[in-house]
């Protein structure tokens, strides 16, 4: 078992573990339990940035063995400089959802974190998966545990939002599989994904394939018109959930479209990037000004994460290098911004178990401390230099310039739409006088709320001031990816 197995199964393990302790007086040992699990989760991932060779566009720390000999499906692990961020992004985010809902979740509490570290370990299989078969399942397998946090400890809705979230991820994903069983078949019986890179294709099967992974994953991001299942998923989850469904399970859809769609379908993904440039500029431009009407915070930024997600999808599809990079970092910095978003969202929630953001203001006399960081977050996502929120769009905006001058100028009016709705709401909820007795009575964050959101702010900052140490690992593996979207397979 090496480095990527135990970044898979270790949260797993953790997590069926924890199923297993249901009585009462077990919650507090529970908490423990998880909470151990998801730092023991998150350290395994560490040396797979440790040992990771940076000047190599090859798949590191592979593991393959045979699974399914009859059909030729295999127990196929690697990460390259892509997707190695977004193990280590996975662990930790599950690490902060643990912590975060430590004094919070009161019902099934175990049951609770279990289901997260089950999902860690999921998600984490999506990212590390070379095999077809293995990626389809971890792909489907993270909507079970996302469906229960949303269906049984959500809010009122909860039950209709669980549904909607699974019926739209869950058929988008049937017609990957029948795109996954023709490559398999043109491949002459493999399911190794990076045999595929290297099928010849003519344009009409890449057309269907592109669609097919498109239905998948474009639902998974999700790219507009098909997004509506992503607000209502939001407003209804708990905030954990929240947080790791729009720092992380966003992202596989994104990823599915640098992992399959470019490197496999290059001829198909030139052919049809107008429609995905269309697609996102759809999301960042419209989707941002309906954020600015939202009166629900968590709608607020459910629909500021699809605006946001317009860029990478623009950064995939305009093929340059710096595009590219800036998409791929544009994912992380959201994973961070986004979380953080969430996570000031629930601690306003615990203390007046509204969203709305009518039933606030002046939040920042009550909670100066709290104030400052959720400052912090908000200017991030507009995009402030110095914060995680600039790299990403900047390095897009600069990247799609280069192919098209005025669609890189309708990418950056997203920017204007950013800082519209992200102060509009700032302003509302935490500035000005104090809305009612409940405000003023609103208490202070605790040590482990403020420790949470320091580590959130350092991850912002720390990606802002020095994108280097990002950029650095991926640099080599995204010059490789626009080599194989510029070859014609025709």
């Amino acid at each position: 078992m090496g480095w990527l197995s135990l970044a898979i199964w270790t949260p797993i393990v953790f997590g069926v573990i924890l199923l297993f302790f249901n009585r009462a007086d077990q919650v507090r040992f529970g908490r423990w339990f998880a909470l151990i699990g998801s730092i023991i989760s998150f350290a395994v991932t560490i040396p797979l940035y440790v040992g990771f060779n940076p000047h190599t566009s090859g798949m590191q720390f592979v593991e393959n063995v045979p699974w399914i000999p009859r059909f030729n499906i295999n127990y196929h692990l690697g990460v390259d400089g892509i997707s190695v961020w977004f193990v280590l992004l996975t662990a930790f985010m599950t690490f902060i959802v643990i912590a975060a809902g430590w004094e919070i979740i009161q019902k099934r509490v175990n049951q609770y974190n279990a289901a997260f570290l089950i999902l860690s370990g999921m998600m984490i299989g999506v990212f590390t998966a070379l095999d077809g078969i293995l990626f389809y399942m971890a792909f489907e397998s993270t909507l079970v545990p996302m469906y229960l946090i949303i269906g049984v400890w959500g809010g009122k809705n909860r039950i209709y939002a669980a549904i909607k979230f699974f019926l739209y991820t869950f058929l988008g994903s049937l017609m990957m599989l029948v795109s996954f069983i023709y490559l398999y078949a043109r491949s002459g019986g493999s399911f190794n994904v990076l045999d595929w890179q290297a099928l010849p294709l003519s344009a009409t099967a890449q057309t269907w394939l592109f669609f097919g992974l498109f239905a998948a994953f474009a639902v998974k991001v999700p790219m507009w018109p098909i997004h509506t299942w992503l607000p209502d998923a939001h407003v209804e989850a708990p905030t954990g959930g929240s947080v790791i469904l729009a720092a992380i399970m966003l992202k596989l859809g994104c990823y599915g479209f640098l992992r399959f769609s470019l490197p496999i379908l290059p001829d198909a993904s030139h052919e049809w990037a107008w429609l995905m440039i269309f697609l996102s500029l759809m999301a960042i431009i419209y989707i941002g000004l309906v954020a600015l009407v939202q009166p629900d915070m968590k709608k607020l930024v459910a629909y500021s994460s699809i605006a946001h997600m317009g860029y990478t999808t623009a950064g995939f599809f305009s093929f340059t290098g710096m595009s590219i990079e800036g998409g791929v970092v544009q994912m992380l910095s959201h994973g961070f911004v986004s979380g953080a978003m969430f996570l000031c969202i629930g601690v306003l929630y615990d203390r007046l178990h509204t969203h709305e953001i009518s039933a606030f203001g002046g939040v920042i006399n009550s909670m100066p401390r709290f104030g400052a960081f959720a400052l912090l977050f908000f200017m991030a996502n507009c995009g402030l230099p110095g914060t995680s929120g600039f790299v990403g769009e900047w390095m897009v905006i600069l990247g799609t310039v280069k192919v098209n001058f005025w669609i890189g100028l309708l990418i950056a009016t997203g920017l204007i739409s950013g800082a519209g709705y992200s102060l509009w709401m700032f302003k509302r909820v935490y500035y000005g006088a104090v809305a009612n007795g409940k405000v003023r009575a609103m208490k202070e964050i605790n040590a482990r709320e403020c420790f949470i959101m320091a580590l959130m702010a350092i991850t912002v900052l720390w990606l802002g001031l020095y994108p280097a140490f990002f950029t650095n690992l991926m640099d080599t593996s995204v010059a490789h990816l626009v080599q194989q979207v510029a070859l014609s397979k025709l």
